[in-house]
């Protein structure tokens, strides 16, 4: 696709957009690297060194408390000064709308159970559950990769972390796929499956504190021992602030690890040099997945004082937007980006975010992705997948394949 330069309009929410960023992106960084839209009071950053840059600067002089993805109606209402985190008390919402300290406390607060050394402890469970979803699957020769199997394991994964019984991982996975769609205006209002997941997880908080926290379960336990100002939150403020650890860690990694297994499908070359030391190279092909593949589009902040991003004076309230897929395919960073390469040398990636909003389940979802990678391919020797039924809706923001069938043709 050929986008004409002159005359060139940038909108995110437009239908040819949402239907396929890429060309758009291509224009942007090599035209119009910091792009202002007039009718969002919105500034975008395509390449990756801007983007890197702008994340890179202190708490506070951006801040999320409008949000880290917009809806259009959001960036239509333009601010005239700095945004206001909302109050903490009587009552306190996610800690993603907070800037420093509230942001740093609670992300501390539940985090430790995402490090390194508590994350290694998961394998034996996602292994297991992966060959057995595999075993089931592969009798059936066509099944859907996002969906009926990184999707379960992923869900299987957070349902596992939260305590909740795994019985309930596909129940978990629809209510948030039906939470995270989004239309022409941006997410899809989807309340009901809001309140579903945090049903799940209020009851459990209660009973957790009933019983008393020891640190065994660090997830929820160092919530209960937090205090914002002064007080500890209530059971529902602790599944709220919980929400981003369940969603995050379910609804990205299905479209990755699906739209991963197509390019090396599409790569005989590159899956046989995967399959020589599934071992080792798979943790390596999937970061070259979460480049490529990412479906998350975009995310932005909102000034809190007056700055300078990538040459531009942005006002406070103004917003600045980073496109994390334009980024992961700069050619300034990435040697012919817009090829699929599994052992690319990715010294710096923006694939998990960067700075204060660094993504706090990164160590888990590399742990799954190698070995959702590493079982699918020591179990199945020949497979197709069948492009023309995979799904990749028009989207605002999470712009990945919603359903993907996998035809297997032989096994090990």
């Amino acid at each position: 696709m050929n986008i004409a330069v002159d005359n060139f309009v940038y909108d995110p929410f437009a239908p040819e957009v949402m239907s396929n960023p890429l060309p758009y992106y291509e224009v942007l960084r090599e035209h119009f690297p910091v792009y202002y839209a007039e009718q969002y009071d919105t500034f975008f950053l395509s390449r990756f060194q801007d983007a890197l840059d702008f994340l890179s600067m202190p708490a506070n002089v951006f801040v999320t408390n409008e949000g880290s993805v917009f809806n259009r109606p959001v960036l239509l209402r333009h601010n005239t000064a700095a945004t206001s985190d909302p109050p903490t008390a009587p009552a306190m919402g996610s800690h993603l709308n907070y800037g420093a300290p509230i942001y740093e406390l609670v992300r501390q607060a539940h985090g430790k159970q995402l490090r390194p050394g508590h994350v290694k402890r998961f394998e034996p469970f996602v292994r297991a559950m992966v060959r057995s979803k595999l075993d089931e699957l592969i009798e059936r020769k066509r099944f859907d990769l996002v969906h009926e199997f990184a999707g379960v394991i992923s869900a299987s994964t957070i349902c596992h972390l939260f305590h909740i019984p795994v019985e309930n991982a596909t129940d978990v996975l629809d209510n948030i796929n039906a939470m995270t769609r989004t239309d022409t205006d941006g997410f899809v209002e989807a309340r009901a499956h809001q309140f579903a997941l945090l049903e799940y997880v209020r009851p459990l908080v209660e009973a957790r504190r009933a019983e008393g926290p020891d640190g065994s379960w660090p997830l929820v336990d160092g919530m209960l021992e937090l205090r914002v100002e002064g007080r500890e939150l209530t059971d529902m403020e602790i599944a709220i602030n919980l929400m981003c650890v369940m969603v995050g860690g379910t609804e990205t990694l299905p479209k990755v690890a699906a739209h991963g297994l197509l390019e090396l499908r599409r790569h005989p070359d590159q899956l046989a040099e995967v399959r020589a030391d599934l071992s080792n190279n798979c943790a390596v092909a999937a970061e070259e997945m979460n480049r490529f593949c990412g479906p998350a589009q975009w995310f932005g902040r909102t000034a809190r004082e007056k700055t300078v991003v990538a040459g531009q004076v942005v006002e406070p309230g103004q917003r600045v937007v980073y496109l994390t897929q334009s980024a992961n395919r700069d050619p300034r960073e990435f040697d012919r980006p817009d090829q699929f390469r599994w052992n690319r040398s990715i010294p710096r990636t923006l694939a998990f975010g960067f700075g204060q909003h660094f993504c706090v389940g990164i160590h888990l979802a590399r742990l799954e992705e190698r070995i959702i990678l590493q079982e699918f391919l020591s179990r199945i020797d020949d497979y197709d997948i069948d492009v023309d039924e995979a799904t990749r809706n028009p989207a605002t923001f999470q712009w990945g394949y919603s359903h993907m069938p996998v035809i297997v043709r032989s096994t090990f």
